[in-house]
C-alpha cells in the first residue's frame, strides 16, 4: 500500500500525524531498492533545524576541545555526547558583536539572549517601543513554514514576558524571548507541556480541540481513542515493519499522555525552593519538565508537524538554584564567580546537567529511522549561548556546537576553527543554505562558514 506523507488519523478535535513509514516511500524507490540499500531518505525526509539556548554563559575550560580538528576529545561538559562525536561540529571564534554594549551601557544578559538568533543590537528600553530584529528561525519559518502544519515551535522552561524591566533598563521581552517574528514582535515560548501536546495533535479548529480535551478528561480517554477506527483500518494495510513502527509510535503518544496526567494531578500553583513559581500543568522536577517537552519536540519532527524549533533551558540571567545538584545558590549569582574555584565547579555541574538532558533529545532523534538515515542525520541542531565566560560577559569565542549534517550535506565530527570574532550569523547563513533557503546575508553576517 502507498500512502501520503500527509496522512493523519482524525477524530473529534484531533489530527494525529504519522511518522515516516516505508509505505510513504516513492514507488520507484520502494520497488527498486534492495533490502540492504533500504530507502533513499533524501526522497522522503526533509531537513529540520532547532536551536537550543543555555543562559549565563559556559565554563569554557570544560567546553573547549584540547586537540586538533581530526583528533579532538570531547571535554567534560560535552562527554554525555560521546557516542555522537562523529555527528558533532564544534566551532571556535564565533561572536555576537551586537550583544556588546556599543554605547548602550550595561545589560549584557538581555542583549545576549535578544541577539542570539537575530544578530541585532536590541534597543535599550523597558517600554513598549521594542526594537530588535527577525530571528533566524522565523526567517526560515517565513520561507518554508507553510509546508508543515505548524510554522515553528518555541519551547522553554521559564515563561516569556513582554513587559517589565529585567536587566539594567532592558525590557524582560529581550531576556526571555529567543524568537522574534519581526523587529518589534517577540514570539513567546510555550512552557506548558499540555498546551504543546494539544498544538501538535489538535486540529486548527480551537473549539473542536477544546471540546475533545474536555471530553477526554471527563471520560478519562486517550486522544487515540478518538481515532482508533482509522488507526486499525490503516494497520491492516501496512507491511510488518510499518505496523511495528506505528504501534511503537502510538504507544509513545499514550506514554506522554500518562506523564501529562501525572503532572496535572499536582497542586495548581506551587513555589519551589528556588522561589520559582510552577504553574499548573508544569512538572515539578526540572529534568522531567525538560524531557517531556523534548519528547514532544521529537514527535513534532517525527511527524513533520514542523521543521523549525527553539528551546531555552532558562531565561537569560536566570537565578534558578539546582538543588538536585546540591547547588543552593542561584545560577546567575554563581556565574559571576570572580575566580572562585568552588563557584566554577558549580557552573560546570550545571552546564553538564543541561548537556545530559540535551543528550536525551539527541538520542531519541538518533533512534528514529527515515529510510537509510536517522532523524539526527536529517537535522541541524545548534546548541550554545550568547555569552562565553559568564563572569566577564564575553560575547566572543562563544560556546557553539551543531549536531547532524542536514541529510549528509556537510561533513561532521570536526572542530571548525574560525578567525577571531567571526559573526555567529555566518553560521546561520550556512544553515539556511542547507535548508534550501537562499539569502545574500543575515543581520551582521560577512559570508558563510566555508569550511562546512
Amino acid at each position: 500500500m502507498k500512502i501520503s506523507r500527509r496522512t493523519v488519523l482524525r477524530g473529534l478535535g484531533t489530527a494525529i500525524a504519522l511518522p515516516w513509514l516505508e509505505a510513504m516511500a516513492p514507488a520507484s524507490n520502494l520497488f527498486g531498492a534492495s533490502a540492504t540499500q533500504g530507502f533513499k531518505s533524501e526522497l522522503a525526509s526533509p531537513v529540520r533545524m532547532a536551536f537550543f539556548y543555555v543562559p549565563n554563559g559556559m565554563h569554557m575550560p570544560d567546553w573547549k576541545p584540547a586537540l586538533g580538528e581530526a583528533e579532538f576529545v570531547l571535554p567534560h561538559i560535552l562527554e554525555p555526547l560521546n557516542k555522537f562525536k562523529d555527528q558533532i561540529n564544534l566551532y571556535t571564534g564565533l561572536s555576537l558583536k551586537n550583544a556588546e554594549a556599543l554605547g548602550s551601557g550595561s545589560g549584557d544578559h538581555a542583549r545576549s539572549n535578544a541577539a542570539f538568533l537575530t544578530g541585532a543590537h536590541p534597543k535599550k528600553t523597558n517600554g513598549a517601543n521594542l526594537k530588535n530584529g527577525i530571528s533566524i528561525d522565523q526567517l526560515a519559518a517565513e520561507r518554508i513554514g507553510d509546508q508543515t502544519r505548524l510554522r515553528s515551535l518555541e519551547l522553554g522552561i521559564e515563561a516569556s514576558a513582554t513587559s517589565g524591566e529585567c536587566d539594567s533598563g532592558y525590557s524582560c521581552a529581550y531576556s526571555s524571548n529567543l524568537s522574534w517574528r519581526n523587529e518589534t514582535s517577540p514570539l513567546p515560548k510555550e512552557i506548558n507541556p499540555r498546551i504543546v501536546f494539544e498544538r501538535i495533535f489538535g486540529t486548527s479548529n480551537g473549539a473542536d480541540s477544546q471540546k475533545s480535551l474536555d471530553l477526554r478528561e471527563r471520560r478519562r480517554k486517550s486522544i487515540l481513542d478518538f481515532s482508533m477506527n482509522e488507526a486499525n483500518s490503516l494497520n491492516k494495510k501496512l507491511g510488518v515493519n510499518d505496523r511495528r513502527k506505528l504501534d511503537e509510535y502510538l504507544y509513545a503518544i499514550r506514554e506522554i499522555e500518562r506523564r501529562l496526567k501525572s503532572t496535572e494531578k499536582l497542586d495548581k500553583v506551587e513555589t519551589d525552593a528556588s522561589n520559582f513559581v510552577r504553574p499548573s500543568g508544569v512538572p515539578k522536577g526540572y529534568d522531567e519538565h525538560v524531557k517531556l517537552l523534548l519528547d514532544m519536540l521529537v514527535m513534532a519532527f517525527q511527524t513533520d508537524s514542523t521543521r523549525i524549533a527553539t528551546f531555552s533551558f532558562g531565561n537569560e540571567g536566570s537565578n534558578r538554584a539546582y538543588r538536585n545538584l546540591a547547588i543552593n545558590d542561584g545560577h546567575h549569582e554563581i556565574s559571576h564567580h570572580g575566580g572562585s574555584s568552588e563557584k566554577q565547579q558549580m557552573i560546570q555541574r550545571i552546564n553538564r546537567f543541561h548537556m545530559e538532558l540535551f543528550e536525551h533529545f539527541v538520542n531519541r532523534l538518533s533512534e528514529i529511522r527515515e529510510g537509510d538515515k536517522s532523524h539526527l542525520d536529517n537535522s541541524m541542531i545548534l546548541y550554545g549561548s550568547g555569552i562565553s565566560d559568564g563572569n566577564r560577559h564575553d560575547h566572543f569565542d562563544l560556546p557553539i556546537m551543531t549536531l547532524g549534517s542536514a541529510g549528509g550535506q556537510f561533513k561532521t565530527g570536526r572542530v571548525l576553527r574560525n578567525r577571531e570574532k567571526t559573526p555567529l550569523t555566518n553560521l546561520y547563513c550556512s544553515m539556511l543554505g542547507y535548508m534550501n533557503i537562499k539569502v545574500d546575508s543575515f543581520a551582521d553576517s560577512t559570508g558563510t562558514i566555508d569550511e562546512l
